[in-house]
C-alpha cells in the first residue's frame, strides 16, 4: 500500500498548476500556506502566582539557567525561550512615550543583544525595579532539541504579586497562547484564585496543563496532588496535573543520572508538550494547509470541467455560461457592503463593543465600591501600600475578566459571521483564531502616596495646646469674678478637656482629609483603567472585524475570480473549431484527470510526525 503523500510535498505541484492557469492570486495563497507551515512556533506560557517555580521550571526543561531564580529575585519582565543554532539573548523595549503601543508577542520590534548571562539584571524585580528600563520582553535563543520543533517557552510574572502590570500582561496575552503551563508548589493545593485564573485561562486556550512544582521540598506533595485533583473536578475542570522537580531535573541532567531524571517528573512532562503541545499545533497546520490546497484545487478544477463539459456538449455551451454567470453574480453580491455577513459582523461588532464597555465599567464600579469601602473602614495612611497592592489585584482581575468574555466573544462572532457566509452560498473558511492583546496597564501611572498621618510628640502637644489655650482662658475670667486666679485648678482642668476634644476633632479632620485623598486617587487611576482597557478592548474587536472583513473578502473574490475565468473559457470553447475541438479535449481531459488525481492526494495527505 502507497505512502500518503505530505502536503509539503504537494505544494510544488499545485503551485505549479496555478501559475500555468494565470492565477497569481491562488499561487500568492499557497506561497503564504507553506510559509506558516515550515514555521508554525508553538507558544507555551509558562502561567501561576508568584513564586511558584515558573522560573526554575524553564531553566530545567532547556536545562540552562536561562532564567534568574533566587529566593529574593522575582521575575518583572517576560521571557521567551526559541530554538536556534546558536545561543543568544536580547531585550526588547517598549516604544517611546507617543508611539503606537506594540504587543508583548510581536516579532517586529527592534532587538538590543545582550550577553545571556546579564540576562538577570534586566528582567528581574531586583535588577529592574518596576521595569524602570522599559522593556516588553527579553528573548533567550539555544540549540535544543525540544526548542527546535518550534516549541516557544514564555516566563510570565506571577500573577498578582508585584504589581498590576503583570497580572494584565499575562492575561491579556493568554488568547495568543497555543498552550499554558499552569504553575503551582507543592506547599499547599490550589486556593481560590489560583482556580478563578485556571478557568479563565482554559476558557481563552485551547491546551492547558497544571504542573506542581517543588516536590523535592515538600514530603506531602502527594497529598496535596490528590488535592489539587479533586479541586479541579469539583470545578468541572478535566485537566491533568504533573508533579515535577526542577532541581531533581538539573542534578539528573548533570550527572547523566537516568534515574533521578525519572524521579523528577520530567518524563511525564515532556512527552506531553511533545504530543499535546507541539503535536497539536502540527495537527492544526496540518488541516489548515489541507484546507488551502483542497481550495485551490477545487478552483483549479471549475473552470477546466466548464470547459470540458461544453467541449463535449456544444448545445449546452449557452446554459452552461448563464449558470456560471448566475452563480458569479451570486458570490458578487457576497462581496458588497448589503451582504448579510457583512451586516452581521458590522452590528456584532458594534453590539459587543457597547457590551463590553458597559461589562468593564460595571467591574470597575465594583472594585471603586470595595476600595471606598476599605478607605472608609479605617485609616488609608497607615494601611496605604497594602490598600495599594490589593487595588493592583482588583483590577488585574477585573481587566482579565473582561478580556477573558472579550476573547470569548469575539471568537462566538467569529463563528456566526462564518456560518452566515457558508449559508449564503460562500467556501468553506479556515480557522480564525483571536489574537491576544497589549500589555493594557503597563502604561498606568503609579498611584501617588499618600500621607501616613503620624504626628511626633511635639507636633501633638501644639495642636493639645492650641485647643486648650481658649478652654483656660475662657474659664480664666468666668472664675476670676469668684475671686480666683486666671490660672487655675479649674480653668486648668477645663483646658485640658477642651484641648483633647480638639487634638481629637483635628485627627478626625485629618484622617477625613486622608480618605477624601484616597478615594479621590483611587477614582483617577479606576478612571485611567476604564479609558486604557477599554480603547485596547475596542482595538481588538476591530483587529477582529478587519481579520474576518479580509478573510471573507479574498474568499469571495477567490470564488469571483474562479467563476469569472470559467465564464471567458466556456465562451472560447463555443468558438472553438471543429478541427481543435477532439485535441482540447483530451488535453483538458488530462488536466482534469490531474487535478482529480491531485484532489484524492491532498484528501490522504498526513501531518509529519511530532518530533521526539
Amino acid at each position: 500500500m502507497a505512502t500518503p503523500p505530505r502536503p509539503q510535498d504537494l505544494l510544488d505541484r499545485v503551485i505549479g498548476l496555478s501559475e500555468a492557469a494565470a492565477r497569481p492570486d491562488l499561487r500568492t495563497r499557497l506561497t503564504l500556506a507553506r510559509a506558516r507551515s515550515t514555521a508554525p512556533g508553538v507558544r507555551a506560557m509558562v502561567v501561576g502566582e508568584f513564586k511558584q517555580g515558573k522560573s526554575m521550571l524553564v531553566n530545567a526543561l532547556v536545562t540552562a539557567p536561562v532564567c534568574p531564580v533566587d529566593d529574593d529575585v522575582a521575575t518583572a519582565v517576560p521571557t521567551v525561550v526559541r530554538g536556534g543554532e546558536t545561543a543568544s539573548a536580547a531585550l526588547v523595549h517598549a516604544p517611546a512615550d507617543g508611539e503606537p503601543a506594540e504587543r508583548l508577542l510581536d516579532d517586529s520590534l527592534v532587538r538590543t543583544p545582550v550577553p545571556i548571562h546579564t540576562l538577570g539584571r534586566h528582567v528581574s524585580q531586583a535588577g529592574n525595579p518596576g521595569n524602570e528600563q522599559r522593556l516588553v520582553r527579553a528573548e533567550v535563543v539555544l540549540p535544543r532539541g525540544l526548542l527546535a520543533t518550534g516549541l516557544q517557552l514564555v516566563d510570565t510574572p506571577g500573577v498578582g504579586g508585584i504589581a498590576a502590570s503583570h497580572s494584565g500582561t499575562t492575561a491579556t496575552v493568554l488568547p495568543a497562547a497555543d498552550a499554558v503551563l499552569f504553575v503551582s508548589d507543592a506547599s499547599q493545593e490550589f486556593t481560590g484564585p489560583e482556580l478563578e485564573l485556571l478557568r479563565q485561562v482554559v476558557a481563552v486556550c485551547p491546551s492547558v496543563v497544571c504542573v506542581l512544582t517543588k516536590t523535592d521540598l515538600h514530603p506531602q506533595w502527594r497529598d496535596v496532588l490528590r488535592r489539587d485533583e479533586a479541586h479541579l473536578a469539583a470545578a468541572g475542570l478535566a485537566l491533568p496535573v504533573l508533579p515535577v522537580s526542577s532541581v531533581l531535573e538539573l542534578a539528573a541532567v548533570r550527572d547523566q543520572d537516568r534515574e533521578l531524571h525519572a524521579e523528577s517528573g520530567f518524563p511525564a512532562l515532556l512527552a506531553h508538550l511533545r504530543t499535546e503541545v507541539v503535536g497539536r499545533a502540527e495537527e492544526l497546520t496540518h488541516r489548515s494547509l489541507v484546507h488551502d490546497l483542497s481550495s485551490v484545487t477545487e478552483h483549479l478544477t471549475v473552470s477546466t470541467r466548464s470547459e470540458l463539459a461544453v467541449l463535449q456538449d456544444p448545445a449546452r455551451g449557452d446554459e452552461l455560461i448563464a449558470d456560471l454567470e448566475r452563480a458569479r453574480d451570486e458570490v458578487d453580491q457576497l462581496r458588497r457592503r448589503s451582504s448579510r455577513w457583512h451586516q452581521l459582523l458590522n452590528d456584532g461588532v458594534t453590539d459587543l463593543i457597547a457590551d463590553l464597555d458597559h461589562d468593564l465599567r460595571d467591574r470597575i464600579r465594583a472594585v471603586a465600591r470595595e476600595a471606598e469601602d476599605a478607605i472608609d473602614a479605617g485609616d488609608p495612611g497607615t494601611a496605604w501600600p497594602e490598600l495599594v497592592g490589593w487595588l493592583d489585584q482588583r483590577v488585574a482581575a477585573a481587566v482579565t475578566e473582561s478580556y477573558t468574555w472579550a476573547g470569548q466573544r469575539a471568537d462566538w462572532l467569529a463563528g456566526e459571521v462564518v456560518d452566515q457566509f457558508a449559508r449564503d452560498g460562500g467556501a468553506a473558511l479556515p480557522e480564525l483564531r483571536v489574537g491576544g492583546a497589549e500589555d493594557v496597564l503597563a502604561g498606568l501611572v503609579a498611584l501617588p502616596d499618600l500621607d501616613a498621618g503620624a504626628l511626633s510628640v511635639p507636633q501633638k502637644l501644639l495642636i493639645g495646646m492650641r485647643g486648650s489655650y481658649s478652654g483656660v482662658l475662657m474659664i480664666g475670667l468666668l472664675t476670676s469674678l469668684a475671686g480666683m486666679a486666671l490660672v487655675n485648678p479649674i480653668s486648668v482642668g477645663a483646658g485640658l478637656l477642651i484641648g483633647g476634644k480638639a487634638y481629637r476633632d483635628d485627627r478626625l479632620q485629618r484622617l477625613q482629609r486622608r480618605q477624601g485623598e484616597a478615594k479621590t486617587a483611587v477614582r483617577r487611576h479606576l478612571d485611567e483603567v476604564v479609558f486604557q482597557v477599554g480603547k485596547e478592548l475596542k482595538d481588538l474587536l476591530r483587529g477582529v472585524q478587519r481579520s474576518l472583513r479580509d478573510l471573507v473578502t479574498d474568499t469571495a473574490d477567490e470564488m469571483h475570480r474562479t467563476l469569472g475565468d470559467a465564464v471567458r473559457a466556456t465562451q472560447r470553447t463555443t468558438r472553438t473549431a471543429s478541427a481543435d475541438r477532439d485535441q482540447q479535449v483530451r488535453a483538458l481531459r488530462a488536466q482534469l484527470e490531474q487535478l482529480t488525481r491531485l484532489a484524492r492526494e491532498v484528501q490522504a495527505v498526513r501531518p509529519a510526525p511530532a518530533a521526539r
